[in-house]
């Protein structure tokens, strides 16, 4: 008796970034059938060799055949030259599809595309992440997700692959919105950390000996845990990169803006993260800002 094997389901990822190329690796694992699309081909060549998927030319072309398309890639301009046109993924996603967003981008794009969306009968969630690349790598990452109950409902289980935490949060939009609320508070925290060791310093106290106490009570926090040693070493190279936080941020404030909400620390906060640019270190990790309080 011939054994059968059940068709494995197809997905196209498009954007094999830091947090892209793990990503879509998990999917694989899980037994997708996968088809991939980057900008530089040589990193979709590089991640098909590594993980077995297929590649193509397009999105619209990696879009063809699959159930659902996940995108993850770099702004609001970058969704949507890979989104809309003849090669774009709506071209080439069938009706009743599904289309995903990972990429940090604009609550307003979000909305945008759900209605791009619908006008070709597919289903659209906003779901940006939290967690950075070794999240992406562990598949422990935090989603944050925007669209119809239905439309999350479908998403859910594939987006559990490589999440932690999948939560809908609200309609689209709602996602990217989230995502904005961590990064505000990302940014304070890590000004507030920085502020914390420089001063240790300047007193003359051993500073790991004062983060081993202050971490147990209620100043401890992600960042304090696991970024304090490479910052105390002068070490900026383990994360979220600068130039990425500001755009992030400037979404932020752009946003605060339109809802007339009030953000004074995060302004300034962005401010210091511009000096840290000017200082050299767009791609140092958000953590430098301690090297800015100790130039």
């Amino acid at each position: 008796m011939s054994e059968t094997h059940a068709t494995p389901r197809i997905a196209a990822f498009i954007g094999l970034g830091v947090m892209g190329h793990p990503m879509a690796g998990h999917l694989t694992r899980a037994g997708w059938e996968v088809r991939v699309y980057n900008r530089t081909r040589s990193r979709a060549e590089q991640w098909c060799e590594e993980y077995g998927g297929t590649h193509h030319a397009t999105p619209r072309e990696a879009a063809e055949g699959a159930e659902i398309v996940l995108m993850c890639v770099g702004n609001d301009d970058d969704v949507r030259s890979v989104t809309y046109g003849a090669d774009g993924v709506l071209a080439g996603l069938s009706e009743g599809g599904l289309l995903v967003d990972h990429t940090t981008a604009s609550a307003d794009l979000a909305r945008e595309l759900s209605v791009a969306a619908r006008e070709h009968s597919v289903g659209f969630v906003d779901a940006p992440v939290s967690g950075g690349q070794q999240g992406a790598i562990n598949g422990a990452l935090t989603i944050m997700c925007g669209g119809d109950p239905q439309d999350y409902e479908r998403a859910a289980p594939v987006l559990a692959h490589y999440g932690r935490m999948v939560k809908r949060i609200g309609e689209n939009g709602a996602g990217q919105t989230t995502k904005m609320v961590n990064q505000i508070c990302i940014a304070g925290l890590v000004q507030a950390l920085s502020e914390g060791l420089h001063f240790a310093e300047q007193a003359g106290l051993d500073r790991e000996a004062v983060i081993e106490v202050i971490s147990k009570g209620a100043a401890g926090s992600w960042q304090m845990e696991n970024r304090h040693a490479t910052m105390i070493r002068d070490e900026y190279e383990h994360g979220f990169a600068v130039d990425w936080m500001r755009k992030d941020l400037d979404i932020c404030l752009a946003e605060a803006r339109r809802i007339e909400a009030s953000l004074p620390v995060t302004a300034l906060v962005d401010q210091f993260y511009a000096d840290v640019q000017s200082m050299g270190g767009g791609r140092w990790d958000t953590s430098s800002l301690l090297k800015r309080l100790a130039r």
